[in-house]
């Protein structure tokens, strides 16, 4: 007889996730993988810190209880607040632990582009809270976590606590823990003069603990505390096992090797669906394409663009040098003498947008811009474009060229983390139309960005093989359903206990 495995008790930590507060792609993981967990069957709670803009997602949040914590500036009150929201048949429990001193602020971590000096501090009671939120849940319900599922580093001081001031906790004494890194250039830095802060003994502040170069590093100590590691895309796993990718963090990285592995992330293959998008002005799915041509028009007019028999490319993203937008400045003058047309959405540096608003002047025929965000827009150019470019100087995993697969916007992407792992690039000398899906810029200069495009032009006029590689981008499973079931596999390898 085989023993099915039950379902596991889940706890995601988090400082962010859609709908209830957003800086970036965090929150869009965040939000969406714990509800995949739930449709596995496991008994999942979403933890957030209560922050003002919450109050703002459409949830009503009810009291669960408030419950003390011991930290080095005294005790403190954690209120902790539940909503319930419906996954399928089921629900999830997402649970808020609010401090108004805290977390009752207009931003996130930082105000007016200033980071909030009491950061640490800040984390530190979440991360206490949660340890606390956890025994609660023991004690109270007979919930044990089986898994603390941990984000970036304001969540990391959990795998510190379990193995170090909470570790004689029997509460506590079966949960494992799995840190994502979601960009490892994001460490949670701060002084180290602060590292009282954090409540541990001073003899964790060293190189082999929380010390880095002098300074405190939170996501260090997750990374040496968690039970597994886990990253965005098997790609960036290896880029940032080497000093060019680690950010200084690889040699930990290396000692962590056997326990880290990279997970692809995956998109809300409702929200982004050219077959029942209301932002399209028409919708078509893989089989009966017929209406991308109307997109691709009602774009032209949007961005009040010419008509023209030419490929329209596009660029959506942050306008800063990592997203490559400055390789793109200077490719411009010879795409413009390649005959196609560009739309580009984005914001950014204030002196990169002036210098892109001076090209669309120069090129009023071929170049569309809108500066700042628009998520409608984003959806009709992802319908209305023939091919997206994306030339990061390095993209953990990446969203746009997800999206793009989705709907059939051929990527041109630099062949980088997870850039590589999600586009299959199409070849010429050795034909590969059963299985290409983009194009690869090998290398992070203009000259390689325009050999990739100019690569591309030529398949696109054979419309043939262009349309089997738009065929293949759509078929691609860009869902969180996979994502979540290597999450899942990974949990069960975590544990003989479970069964």
């Amino acid at each position: 007889v085989v023993k099915r495995s039950r379902p596991f008790n889940l706890f995601v930590a988090a400082s962010e996730a859609i709908p209830y507060a957003k800086t970036g792609g965090l929150a869009d993981v965040a939000g969406a993988l714990p509800q995949e967990f739930v449709k596995l069957g496991h008994d999942v709670i979403l933890l957030l810190p209560r922050y003002r803009e919450v109050n703002r997602s459409a949830q009503t949040f009810t009291p669960v209880v408030t419950l003390p914590v011991q930290t080095p500036m005294g005790m403190m009150n954690a209120v902790v607040e539940e909503a319930l929201v419906p996954v399928g048949e089921r629900r999830m429990r997402v649970w808020t632990i609010g401090h108004d001193p805290y977390f009752d602020r207009t931003g996130l971590y930082q105000e007016a582009g200033v980071d909030y000096p009491d950061n640490l501090e800040r984390f530190a009671f979440f991360c206490r809270a949660i340890i606390e939120t956890m025994v609660y849940l023991q004690r109270e319900r007979q919930w044990a976590t089986d898994f603390l599922h941990l984000h970036d580093w304001q969540t990391a001081l959990c795998a510190v606590y379990l193995k170090t001031t909470e570790a004689g906790r029997a509460e506590l004494s079966a949960t494992k823990t799995v840190l994502t890194l979601h960009n490892i250039g994001y460490q949670g830095l701060f002084p180290g003069s602060e590292f009282a802060k954090a409540g541990l003994a001073s003899s964790w502040f060293t190189p082999d603990g929380l010390e880095f170069y002098g300074s405190v590093n939170l996501l260090k100590g997750g990374m040496i505390f968690s039970d597994y590691l886990t990253t965005v895309s098997p790609t960036y796993a290896k880029e940032i096992l080497t000093p060019q990718g680690g950010m200084g963090l690889d040699g930990v990285l290396r000692n962590r090797q056997a326990q880290f592995k990279g997970i692809l992330n995956g998109i809300d293959v409702e929200l982004w669906n050219p077959a029942t998008d209301p932002h399209l002005p028409a919708t078509y799915t893989a089989k009966n394409r017929e209406n991308k041509a109307v997109c691709k028009q009602a774009l032209r007019r949007e961005f009040e663009l010419p008509k023209a028999d030419s490929p329209l490319l596009s660029v959506i993203g942050r306008m800063v040098p990592q997203k490559g937008f400055d390789l793109i400045e200077e490719a411009i003058p010879e795409l413009m003498t390649l005959g196609l047309q560009l739309v580009i959405l984005g914001t950014g540096e204030p002196a990169i947008e002036q210098r892109f608003k001076a090209l669309r002047d120069r090129y009023p025929d071929q170049i569309g811009l809108r500066i700042g965000f628009d998520e409608g827009l984003a959806h009709r150019i992802e319908g209305g474009a023939d091919m997206l470019i994306m030339p990061s100087q390095y993209e953990p995993c990446g969203l746009s060229q997800l999206y793009s697969l989705r709907y059939g916007t051929i990527p041109i992407v630099r062949k980088t983390g997870g850039l590589a792992d999600t586009v299959v690039a199409f070849s010429t000398r050795k034909p590969n139309p059963d299985r290409a899906t983009g194009f690869h810029i090998a290398r992070h200069t203009t000259e390689s960005l325009i050999t990739a495009v100019r690569e591309a032009l030529p398949v696109f006029q054979g419309m043939d093989i262009w349309d089997r590689l738009v065929e293949n981008a759509m078929d691609v499973d860009v869902s969180w359903t996979r994502s979540a079931k290597a999450y899942d596999r990974l949990f069960r390898s975590l544990t003989s206990q479970i069964t």
